[in-house]
């Protein structure tokens, strides 16, 4: 399962104008309860408890108002359950041990009342045991679950598992992407929980929005003057936004085939950070203002047309048992999204994501335009860029033409270079999961996407999907190993983006 993400809030005392500090405990009035449903899966035991387990032990989560409570229909023991996360955590057996002691388990049904009301009877009682008024507690569901289940769990919490009255509690639901595999499917998943939940309440959450240099996108475009006149169609040439994997589905093969790169990668990850780059200035950091500029630029993207994309599927992916053996799924997919808007009208947007390729890497490449009158001579060796490295080694650097030292009035390319391993030493980054199940907690909005930016967002992949479902556009085979369809460097050069040659960026030692 991938891992955006959907929430419901009941009313809380947190607004959406509050910003705790980095490093405030996250405490109000009830205690508070955390619910992992699929408690049992993979999701939950990599991601989900982990990240619990580092907010519990930078002390964000306060062992004596927090509890855990694991739900699902395996039949096992609260130990059993223990025992399965326990490798998952950590090495530091005394934290651990005393973190598994906030876990409880649960089995039931997804879909039956008797599991939820047992779950229901089991957090009351946390609830009662440590006097928290009727109605002021929390509690947060988090559905580790497949996308089927979603209609069914959602009316279960509500009709059984709902704070009774609204005194400065809340009930909130976690719910994982992928959400609806087009622009119909979405929307009838959404008018389902809608009929449960009102818009106001719901959080839906692209883990990708967690990770700390998305996180600084609005920071480095707002807050830094020498970027402000530079960031429009005047001055660059064109935006790569680039997730690469050096690997292939890998047992994921059956689930991947019925989503497909666009669906799993390019849709949300990818087109949530164009937003980021492409939004204009918020009025203020308010989750509403800055989610209303999202939608903007989601709403102002054209068409994709017919000769600005290239689908691929690497060889062997087929031979992948769990694969149809006529599979039209594209692993590999180039898209060029255009921009309709006084910024960015003419300038590309290149999104593309692979399997099996010849590197692993995330990153958002602006490549500006040519400098005019080269008196040095130098545009053969390549443009500026500004290259923000999203993972692995986070990093930004700014690509530059300068002298090359010696006596010869030589250019080189080089590099500024901000590495966050050599500048924040000893300063852990959070993984993104914790980050925004932290958000949750303290009903921070920003980093959540209302259903008119989902709709927008389906509105511009649907039609390129259904042809690809339809059998109308068939990927194009590459190599394992390589960079991926030599079409796709054809479409880059068309796009306008001018590759440098001799120059690799090799991240600093310590």
């Amino acid at each position: 399962m991938g891992s955006g993400q959907w929430m419901v809030e009941r009313r809380s005392s947190v607004g959406n104008d509050s910003f705790p500090k980095e490093h405030e405990t996250v405490s109000e009035s009830g205690c508070l309860s955390i619910i992992v449903l699929g408690a049992s899966g993979d999701l939950a035991k990599k991601k989900t408890f982990p990240a619990l387990y580092h907010l519990y032990r930078q002390g964000f989560l306060d062992s004596n108002e927090v509890h855990i409570f694991g739900y699902a229909r395996t039949k096992i023991s609260d130990d059993d359950l223990r025992d399965r996360i326990r490798g998952y955590l950590g090495k530091d057996a005394e934290h651990v041990s005393k973190f598994l002691q906030l876990i409880k388990y649960v089995s039931g049904s997804y879909d039956s009342e008797d599991g939820f009301q047992l779950l229901d009877k089991e957090i009351s009682q946390h609830e009662e045991s440590k006097n928290s008024a009727e109605g002021s507690s929390r509690r947060l569901f988090y559905l580790a679950l497949p996308p089927s289940v979603y209609p069914p769990v959602c009316r279960m919490i509500k009709k059984c598992c709902m704070n009774n009255s609204d005194l400065g509690g809340w009930t909130r639901i976690v719910i994982e992407k992928p959400f609806g595999k087009d622009l119909e499917s979405a929307e009838n998943l959404s008018a389902q929980i809608g009929e449960l939940f009102e818009e106001a309440q719901l959080y839906r959450i692209d883990h990708y929005l967690g990770k700390e240099l998305v996180q600084n996108l609005l920071v480095l475009r707002f807050a830094n003057r020498f970027f402000l006149p530079l960031w429009n169609r005047d001055n660059i040439a064109n935006v790569q936004i680039v997730f690469r994997e050096d690997f292939g589905t890998e047992g994921r093969g059956g689930y991947f085939d019925e989503y497909g790169i666009i669906r799993d990668i390019i849709q949300n990850h990818l087109l949530q950070v164009l937003c980021l780059v492409a939004m204009e200035k918020p009025v203020s950091l308010k989750p509403e203002h800055i989610r209303d500029e999202k939608v903007k630029v989601l709403q102002s993207v054209l068409p994709i047309q017919d000769n600005e994309f290239v689908l691929g599927q690497y060889e062997g992916y087929r031979d992948d048992p769990t694969v149809p053996d006529q599979s039209n799924t594209p692993t590999f997919a180039t898209v060029v999204l255009r921009i309709h808007n006084e910024r960015w009208e003419g300038v590309p947007f290149i999104l593309k994501a692979g399997k099996a390729l010849n590197s692993r890497k995330a990153e958002i490449r602006v490549q500006f335009k040519d400098v005019p009158g080269d008196i040095f001579k130098c545009q053969k060796q390549g443009r500026n860029e500004f290259v923000i490295r999203l993972q692995p080694l986070e990093a930004m650097y700014m690509k530059l033409t300068v002298k090359k030292p010696g006596l010869e009035m030589s250019t080189v390319q080089s590099e500024l270079d901000l590495s966050y391993m050599q500048r924040y030493q000893g300063v852990p980054i959070p993984e993104a999961y914790e980050r925004l199940i932290l958000d949750t907690i303290r009903g921070d909005q920003q980093h959540f996407v209302r259903r008119d930016e989902l709709k927008a967002a389906w509105e511009i992949f649907t039609p390129l999907l259904h042809r690809i479902d339809n059998g109308e556009m068939k990927p194009k085979e590459y190599q394992p190993g390589s960079r991926g369809p030599v079409e796709a460097d054809e479409l880059l050069a068309k796009a306008g983006y001018v590759q440098t040659h001799g120059y690799i960026w090799i991240p600093p030692t310590l």
